[in-house]
């Protein structure tokens, strides 16, 4: 592998892409194993694909803001290193695919000159943030929670407390009430409030914890009904420092947050994070509000005399994806991105129409698509004939038309049976036989490959998730029906219910027999999910239960949409987690790197940065000391409660390991703690490697 010339400026992130090259090599090398080698780059946004020898890219988009030179760079980026494609993801990320390895430093060095970061995009991180897409234009809106979103998305970027985590992180701002983020499905959720303080209006944010997707979804509870907005980071730094202390790390299926506060308790939860704060360094931080900006396109002249060649699809487009903004005389539009898939040379001309007609602040929605701010009611016309020409100007942008939908099958390794052809078959299903849906934004249809809901199935009014389906002849393709999701509101919201399980060549049989049901028996103006409580869980499956019959299945029931050949199940390992290290000799490695880490940040006067690493040292140590022993603790928590224990008077400072390691939540983040604390961990790793040579040297010579 050749060394490159980075070309950038930040030496922070010069390092981080020199160490990935570096990994790389040591990785090919054999010096470095598979699974501690896939914790690290996933960390750095590289993600093994369903395809050998290749891997996605997932570019970090904080709350999914892009400029037109970003869109442009990541659609060169593409082109060179993959095939041309981009796909916008859930999370307001863009990923791109069948990317090299050995390419993967050289393509974030150049993603990295126009300030766009792969860092934390994947892994036990803390992962993207994200926010409403209409944020700072919504007319609902309390304030902008634009700046507070970037603010924690640079707050936590590269923090040693959440490089390691048992697993992810997630963190949305929704922009009013109405949820669209869906705070209450993130472990982190923050909605925007307001109170009078005296003569003052003050700004806060009602805050939700532990909820979470995957294949069994669970509703965030309510924190605060008012933080202050000085008070979000160091709440939020202090509850993720408490769930990478408490959270489980052994049982992957059990280590979301959501699992912490089941078996803990919210109060108990909060009273955890009310003792981190003594080692916080900051017990208020105050945000700058202008840091995001959105600078308006400049007046290209008399747009009225643009003509539309088709009225009355410009008056559906105009209906459906068209909002008026809070500020006069400006418009946001939505373009639907069917199934968040982009050619490069679309994306580059729609670079050059955000130049022309809209702010160059262009946003990825968690719909898979893309909202355009600042559009001046002129220009209305002449953007969607610019639109229109690129296929980017279908209505029903956040309707029951525009259909969410992971890439499944196509690339991910969890994937069971598709969930693109299965979208597109149903979105073909509403445009030739329910067209009058495209203005229906009560009913949103998401759909995911597996259970674990990256196409958010879970949140839907209309679920499906990727399955199969046993029968004498084979297995068949299948879907799982869900019904009744949603948010509710202020970070309420409803977990959609399995129905029933029918072979996926039924997918729109399925949306036929629910909207003609919907239509014919719902009381005018009744919403689907008043209609689905009203109606019953059994009701709906009676209505569907001829669907899920196998009794007499066609030779088409055994192929899968988009394919050719009669389906297989052929699931792979995930990687959305990461995978845990719990040899010996690679916690050791890991603490000694620890270590290493907390010096240089020592020197660098990071005085909270080294404290936090020096912790992870002697967590790192114990653990593989209590390994040693084959003892296997799945928290920090249990390492800490259990190591005096099992090695009393075999390393005794004076106030016992426990109490020692656990000074990082009881002192200031001091140059002088910081200092201490170095030295006793270094004196820590020491003597573990003068026990485990006693160790060694003994049972060589039991052996001999």
């Amino acid at each position: 592998m050749k060394s490159f010339r980075t070309e950038i400026e930040n030496p922070v992130v010069e390092n981080d892409i020199i160490e990935l090259e570096r990994k790389i090599r040591e990785f090919k090398e054999g010096k470095l194993p598979s699974e501690k080698f896939r914790s690290l780059r996933l960390a750095r946004g590289v993600y093994g694909q369903r395809q050998q020898g290749v891997q996605m890219i997932r570019i970090k988009l904080p709350f999914g803001k892009l400029t037109a030179k970003q869109l442009i760079r990541i659609a060169d980026i593409s082109d060179e290193y993959s095939n041309g494609k981009l796909h916008l993801t859930t999370r307001q990320d863009i990923q791109v695919h069948y990317v090299s390895l050995d390419k993967t430093p050289e393509l974030w060095a150049k993603l990295e000159q126009d300030d766009i970061t792969l860092r934390e995009a994947c892994g036990n991180t803390v992962r993207n943030i994200t926010a409403s897409a209409a944020a700072g234009i919504d007319p609902n809106e309390p304030f902008d929670v634009t700046p507070y979103a970037y603010a924690l998305f640079r707050y936590f970027l590269r923090q040693p407390f959440d490089q390691d985590l048992p697993r992810k992180f997630k963190i949305a701002f929704s922009s009013s009430e109405e949820d669209t983020a869906f705070t209450f499905m993130h472990d982190l959720g923050f909605i925007p409030k307001v109170k009078i303080n005296g003569n003052q209006l003050q700004r806060g944010f009602k805050v939700v914890v532990g909820g979470g997707l995957g294949a069994q979804p669970v509703l965030a509870q309510t924190a605060f009904e008012f933080l202050e907005e000085d008070r979000i980071i160091p709440f939020a730094e202090a509850a993720i420092r408490v769930f990478d202390r408490y959270g489980e790390r052994n049982n992957r299926h059990k280590a979301r947050l959501k699992y912490l506060l089941e078996k803990i308790g919210l109060e108990e939860f909060l009273a955890l994070v009310r003792e981190e704060q003594p080692a916080l360094e900051h017990s208020s931080v105050a945000i700058d509000r202008e840091t995001v900006t959105s600078p308006l396109p400049q007046p290209l002249g008399n747009f009225t005399t643009l003509k539309v060649s088709d009225n009355a699809h410009y008056l559906r487009w105009l209906h459906s994806n068209v909002f008026e903004q809070k500020q006069k005389d400006h418009f946001g539009v939505n373009i639907r991105v069917p199934l968040g898939n982009l050619s490069t040379s679309t994306a580059r001309k729609l670079a050059g129409i955000v130049k022309k007609y809209a702010a160059d602040d262009l946003r990825v929605t968690v719909n898979q698509g893309f909202l355009l701010r600042f559009v001046p009611q002129a220009a209305l016309p002449a953007l969607y004939r610019e639109l229109d020409a690129l296929l980017l100007a279908e209505a029903g942008a956040g309707s029951i038309a525009d259909i969410t939908a992971c890439p499944g099958t196509d690339t991910c390794n969890l994937g069971i049976s598709s969930s693109t052809g299965i979208s597109s078959a149903l979105e073909k299903v509403i445009g030739e036989e329910y067209p009058d849906l495209v203005y229906n934004h009560d009913i949103k249809i998401k759909i995911s490959g597996c259970m674990n809901s990256c196409g958010q199935h879970s949140l839907a009014q209309i679920g499906f998730h990727g399955s199969s389906i046993k029968v004498e002849k084979g297995i068949v393709p299948a879907l799982v029906v869900l019904l009744g999701g949603g948010a509710t509101g202020n970070g309420h919201g409803r977990v959609s219910e399995k129905i029933i399980k029918v072979p996926s060549k039924r997918g729109p049989d399925v949306l036929r027999y629910l909207l003609n049901d919907l239509a014919a028996n719902a009381v005018e103006g009744e919403y689907f999910n008043s209609y689905f409580d009203r109606r019953g869980k059994d009701y709906f499956y009676q209505l569907l239960k001829s669907l899920g019959d196998t009794t007499a299945l066609s030779d088409t029931d055994f192929i899968d949409w988009g394919q050719e050949e009669k389906f297989s199940t052929a699931i792979g390992v995930g990687e959305c987690a990461g995978v845990m290290i719990d040899l010996v000799a690679t916690l050791i490695f890991e603490a000694e790197e620890k270590l290493d880490n907390a010096l240089a940040a020592l020197e660098g006067a990071r005085y909270a940065d080294s404290i936090y690493h020096s912790y992870a040292a002697f967590i790192h140590t114990a653990k593989a000391l209590l390994l040693g022993k084959e003892i296997n603790h799945s928290t920090h928590h249990g390492i800490l409660g259990d190591f005096d224990k099992h090695f009393e008077g075999a390393f005794s400072p004076a106030k016992g390991f426990k109490e020692t390691a656990l000074q990082i939540n009881k002192e200031e983040p001091s140059a002088d703690f910081a200092r201490t604390y170095f030295l006793q961990a270094k004196k820590f790793i020491d003597w573990a490697n003068e026990y485990k040579q006693a160790v060694g040297n003994r049972q060589t010579g039991n052996k001999k």
